[in-house]
């Protein structure tokens, strides 16, 4: 019951919301109305449910359902929308299936509403039949449900289960599915409408597996087969706009909604005239004027191929330490992160976790993290799988399990409060501790499912940590494990507790022990790795972008995370600006040198950090200060202030805007913010110096060392 409407149907039922076609009273006018479907809802949910509506209605589109009301007197929130009487367009493929004019007709509206929605900044990101309404008379096309839509330029996507991502499966890009080392941009979504296209061409999907990780798999690797071979009536021209939607990288696909829109007119006004499409060539009139820093790897082939051919030998009964170390903003993280793609093809599980300098005294940190990660991981499965892993736990562990459950609270969810185990002495207490570690990790590393830790910022690494990881590696009986560690070499020295146990690790008897350790070494990217960075971010040919290069060489001395900043500010200070006529990106090197930008990394971080408002400069400083990870209620606390305004405080700046999307989730990652990385990245560095900015200065001791 919603006070003022009357319910006529039930259209669609999800896990959170459900949805109805009703009547606005006394006028009876009809409507579209988005209930929650708990019935007590959760504050975030409302959240959301209000953020849905303040953005659509800040987009005057035509193509999308406009927002009435908002409704929010209990029992039942909803979200009330215009209702133009169509159906979806899940319900016509399943009916009838999709003519060719239809198609031209919907997919051209389709393109419009999209190229609209990116123009306002908007990423739907669930662009799928079901949320395309089309009406069966007008012919007029809506795009609906921006539940999960963002307002960020782009967003990082953790790895979660299949079941617990946001969108649909079947049509989501590889980047969305979170194993693609990819951030999420727009592009997103016309892989998605290229998969509805497919599927419009053709009445069916281009992977029809019934397994999650299978479907995720195939996202990523495999190419589906053409539209027009499947369905021979399919012009050669569609079947290639469709495969150029779908490409696995974004930077092959459409680039703009405006360019699909214009291939789509072309073959349209052919269709209609010859009933034929003939010299056509996909992407011909596509191009972007946004600024885009490419998301691939230049100049690390080799490291990749080392760290899958790791992989692989793991995933075949091998354990294996694999160490990445470079300068901090070399791509060591980056680097590590390209194994995603092999995991979901060994259904591998895949989890990290994180050193902090401040934080050495608290054994296990990373560790425990990274495997409360884990233990979160399999709360997702189905009740039947828990339940196996219960079995599976309560058998390795024993009368034991206390001993993980008072590290890895989270464990208990699964097997249950554990009894106490007896009292030792400090050593036999430390030798019971790591055998029983040892016991709780061969749980998860079995042929079917290979073990993969990432443990980064090692360097800080405390001493329990370091004990354990040689047990792990020395360990005969361990197998299907693969420890990846990530490391500063310029901290590091040959008394450095990290070399010692490395050391330690690479004496042990390989005969007795299945422990094998390997090592990549990252360096800064030669010249014509970094020139053809260069070029593509600018969409020139490389003999074009060499000055410029030159010149970002001598600044950044090929750090790759500083070549990103660096090609950031020249954005941000408009000393780049996009040719329309030839379709790429213009500079001016003279006005570059003249406007003397540093080469010092720290002056480039701190002169835009200068530029933020006080008050946004005096909330990231505490959020610093916390860590790299920190919660909306502990920020709040330390600023003094509510919620909700210190969340705004942190949205003054366009970068800032990931917030709104986690405005209501426990969780804020520092690091999600690129600009911040200078406080991890920087921190401690042997030459910082505190006086670059006041702002930096109040936030360390004179020691250099972080105030607590």
């Amino acid at each position: 019951m919603i006070p003022g409407y009357k319910i006529l149907a039930e259209i669609h039922r999800g896990r959170k919301r459900i949805v109805y076609r009703g009547l606005r009273l006394p006028e009876e006018a009809p409507v579209i109305i988005k209930a929650l479907g708990n019935e007590l809802p959760q504050p975030a949910a409302v959240a959301e449910m209000q953020r849905e509506y303040d953005l659509l209605k800040s987009l005057p589109i035509a193509g999308i359902a406009k927002a009435c009301a908002l409704e929010l007197h209990p029992p039942n929130p909803a979200l009330i929308l215009e209702d133009l009487g169509g159906e979806s367009l899940r319900h016509l493929l399943d009916a009838r299936g999709i003519t060719l004019d239809l198609f031209f007709e919907i997919g051209l509206q389709l393109a419009a509403t999209l190229a609209a929605i990116h123009q306002h900044g908007i990423i739907h990101k669930d662009i799928a039949p079901k949320n395309i309404v089309v009406n069966p008379v007008s012919r007029q096309v809506q795009l609906i449900d921006f539940s999960i839509a963002s307002r960020l330029p782009h967003e990082n996507q953790k790895i979660s289960p299949p079941n617990l991502l946001e969108g649909t499966l079947a049509y989501m890009s590889p980047e969305q599915t979170g194993r693609m080392n990819r951030s999420i941009d727009y592009r997103t979504d016309l892989y998605s409408l290229g998969v509805t296209f497919y599927e419009m061409l053709t009445g069916r999907l281009p992977f029809e597996l019934a397994d999650p990780l299978e479907l995720v798999h195939a996202h990523i690797a495999k190419a589906p087969a053409p539209p027009e071979r499947l369905n021979p009536g399919v012009p050669k021209a569609l079947s290639e706009i469709a495969m150029k939607l779908m490409a696995k990288a974004a930077e092959n696909r459409y680039q703009s909604a405006h360019g699909l829109h214009a291939d789509l007119e072309s073959c349209f006004a052919q269709w209609q005239a010859n009933g034929k499409i003939v010299n056509f060539r996909p992407g011909q009139n596509d191009f972007s004027d946004r600024f885009h820093i490419p998301q691939k790897l230049y100049g690390r082939e080799q490291e990749i191929a080392a760290l899958l051919a790791a992989f692989d030998r793991i995933s075949r009964g091998a354990t294996e330490i694999m160490l990445v170390s470079g300068y901090s903003g070399i791509g060591k993280s980056a680097l590590v992160n390209e194994v995603h793609k092999p995991i979901a093809k060994q259904r591998s599980y895949f989890i990290a976790g994180k050193f902090d300098q401040l934080k050495r005294n608290i054994p296990y940190s990373a560790v425990i993290h990274a495997l409360q990660e884990l233990v979160r991981l399999l709360l997702a499965e189905s009740e039947q799988e828990i339940a196996a892993w219960k079995d599976k736990l309560s058998n390795a562990l024993g009368p034991n399990g206390q001993v993980i459950t008072g590290v890895i609270p989270e464990v208990e969810w699964i097997i249950g409060v554990q009894p106490a185990v007896p009292e030792l002495p400090p050593a036999e207490s430390q030798n019971r501790f790591l055998l029983v570690f040892q016991r709780f990790i061969s749980v998860f590393t079995q042929p079917e499912h290979p073990l993969v830790i990432f443990l980064d910022d090692l360097q800080w690494a405390d001493s329990a940590t370091l004990k354990l990881l040689q047990a792990l590696m020395t360990d005969p009986q361990s197998r299907y494990l693969f420890v990846i560690g990530a490391y500063r070499d310029n901290e590091v020295n040959a008394a450095h507790p990290l070399m010692l146990t490395l050391t330690e690790i690479e004496k042990s008897d390989t005969k007795n022990s299945s422990g094998k350790l390997n090592s990549i070494t990252l360096k800064a990217l030669d010249f014509a790795h970094l020139n053809q960075f260069v070029a593509d971010t600018l969409r020139r040919e490389v003999h074009d972008s060499a000055s410029l290069s030159d010149l970002i060489a001598q600044k950044t001395a090929g750090n790759p995370f500083f070549v990103t900043q660096f090609l950031r500010t020249l954005y941000q200070e408009k000393l780049l600006e996009f040719d329309y006529r030839e379709g790429f990106w213009q500079f001016d090197l003279a006005r570059i040198q003249r406007l003397g930008i540093t080469d010092n990394v720290v002056d480039l971080m701190a002169g835009k950090i200068q530029k933020l408002p006080a008050a946004t400069q005096h909330v990231t400083k505490l959020a610093a200060c916390i860590g790299n990870q920190f919660d909306g209620k502990t920020l709040a606390l330390v600023n003094e202030k509510p919620v909700q305004q210190t969340v705004g405080e942190l949205e003054a700046w366009p970068e800032t805007r990931l917030f709104k999307k986690l405005r209501c989730r426990k969780n804020y990652r520092l690091e999600a913010w690129p600009e911040t990385r200078l406080f991890k990245k920087l921190r401690c560095r042997k030459n910082y110096r505190t006086n670059y900015h006041p702002l930096l200065a109040s936030c360390f001791c004179d020691n250099g060392t972080v105030k607590s």
